[in-house]
């Protein structure tokens, strides 16, 4: 891509994504390995001898790939047809034109770190299906339904706090509800410090009630456009007629206790008029540990409906009529699990290009997404975020991340310095969020 900055990549030893698939990606290998011969019995009871032999291969297949990424073997082409098998492998083929004659096939420590990343995920997948009946199986599963119970006492307090909200909305003024939009956009902000792909699988739950610590967390937002989203929205609001819509999609990111604070922020975007309704994008396979699928959509929703907490269990009815009457509405689409960078969307995924034009607003939450929105290049940290979306203008949109890779854009002179010094980690430990805005201001 002219005049873009080379990608990040495993060649640079020690750099995050160096570490990250030496020791990250080997452990979650590790994990889906451990997790598969767990449940041994549970598959013979099920399935007989098959439900045994399907779960050897799967492991032996993963057994694999972890040894071909452990010694840094040639990338190999899918051979499970599955609906995106083509594309993955024309993207294969694409890197492989990248490369010199003398630089050989594409490996795991010299290509893009982002690549590789999916790749490794995509072949999980792949293992799973060439391993019938235990195709369905999500590997991943266990461990978001995991966080989601950790994370219970977080969960009620919040749901508690928007069931008063919602209650008391029709009484407050202009700059009370811009409080609480701004509240609950930090809630859902640091509800993305759980993830579990950073943590190789490991639990990480939410346990501290965050409502109560916004005011000391507000300094470690590095970018904070928040007041753009209150204009955009607060003006959509006044200028709507009385049958006309306004749509805020959100593109999300991890299961368990990170999408309860999307849904409470969706729920206040639909009680406030902010919002008339609120598009969900999700993953169509199990992806990086703790991304949501449908089934974990769905299942949240149940879970919260079912709990024996009276305004948990309001949530949960609410959300499941705002589903029924159209009001949210869930998508998946295969693009949000291809290895490509959201700049070629509007070629590769038309249809779904043209599903994110139909937003006033597009909300991007977590880390794979900003790297995919800037490609997860080497670029400056000063670089306007515009300009590293190269091109990606679906309609005005914001990345909401704490920060778990090496790359941010648009920040100000000296402010990457200033933390450098101080913190070497600043841009990987999920301790700093933003809220970068791209759009007409």
């Amino acid at each position: 891509m002219a005049g873009s900055p080379a990608s990040l990549s495993g060649r640079d030893v020690g750099s995050f994504a160096y570490l990250t698939i030496k020791d990250r990606i080997p452990q979650i290998l590790t994990r889906a390995i451990d997790t598969l011969h767990r449940h041994k019995s549970e598959f013979f009871e099920k399935h007989g001898e098959k439900g045994t032999e399907a779960e050897k291969k799967a492991i032996s297949l993963l057994s694999k790939l972890r040894n071909e990424l452990q010694t840094d073997k040639p990338i190999i082409p899918f051979v499970e047809k599955f609906i995106d098998t083509d594309i993955w492998n024309q993207y294969l083929e694409y890197q492989q034109s990248l490369l010199n004659e003398n630089d050989g096939k594409p490996r795991w420590f010299y290509s893009p770190w982002l690549f590789v990343e999916c790749y490794m995920y995509r072949r999980i997948h792949e293992a799973i299906i060439q391993s019938p009946p235990i195709d369905d199986f999500d590997v991943f599963k266990e461990s978001k339904e995991q966080n989601f119970f950790e994370s219970q006492e977080s969960i009620v307090a919040l749901c508690t706090h928007l069931q008063e909200l919602v209650t008391a909305i029709k009484d407050l003024d202009e700059n009370q509800l811009k409080d609480e939009f701004f509240r609950l956009l930090q809630i859902s902000l640091w509800g993305n410090k759980c993830d579990l792909s950073l943590s190789g699988g490991e639990t990480s739950s939410q346990k501290i009630n965050i409502i109560n610590s916004l005011e000391e967390l507000k300094p470690l937002i590095l970018v904070n456009d928040m007041e753009h989203l209150w204009s955009l929205l607060n003006n959509c609001k006044k200028t709507r007629e009385k049958a006309s819509l306004t749509r805020v999609d959100i593109v999300l990111d991890n299961s368990g206790f990170e999408l309860v604070t999307d849904l409470v922020l969706a729920d206040f975007l639909l009680s406030s008029q902010l919002a008339t309704e609120i598009h969900f994008y999700g993953k169509t396979i199990p992806w990086f540990v703790s991304d949501t699928t449908i089934h974990d959509f769905n299942w949240l929703i149940e879970q919260v409906k079912s709990s024996n907490h009276k305004w948990m269990s309001k949530c949960g009815v609410d959300w499941g009529n705002y589903i029924k009457m159209g009001k949210w509405v869930y998508h998946d689409h295969i693009f949000w699990t291809l290895p490509h960078e959201f700049c070629v969307m509007s070629q590769v995924a038309p249809d779904l290009y043209a599903e994110l034009q139909k937003a006033h607003l597009i909300l991007f939450k977590g880390d794979l997404n900003y790297r995919k929105l800037t490609g997860d290049r080497k670029w400056e940290f000063t670089i306007p975020f515009h300009q590293a979306l190269n091109g990606f203008h679906p309609a005005p949109l914001c990345s909401i991340r704490t920060l778990k890779a090496e790359i941010q854009v648009g920040l100000q002179p000296g402010q990457a310095e200033q933390y450098m010094a101080s913190e070497p980690n600043w841009l990987t430990s999920g301790k700093y969020g933003i809220f970068q805005f791209d759009g007409p201001l």
